[in-house]
């Protein structure tokens, strides 16, 4: 009787502590909007300290294939 007693204690510490850890995972954005060459009219925003490039209301950030359209 008394293994099984500490049996079940044991049992009930381990169920205690679990190895699982809950993962969220955030869909990535459809839509990407990629613009090769800015115009001339441009501003530089930094915000940060990461470069932003500021043109017909809209940010964007530098890539090696254009500029994209982000928020700020």
């Amino acid at each position: 009787m008394r293994y099984l007693v500490y049996t079940l204690i044991f049992v009930f510490v381990l169920s205690l502590s679990s190895c699982a850890s809950r993962v969220v995972v955030k869909q990535p954005a459809t839509t990407v909007t990629l613009v090769k060459k800015l115009p001339r009219q441009y501003k530089v925003i930094l915000v940060k300290g990461k470069r932003y490039y500021f043109f017909n209301e809209n940010h964007h950030r530098k890539t090696k294939r254009g500029f994209v359209v982000v928020k700020v």
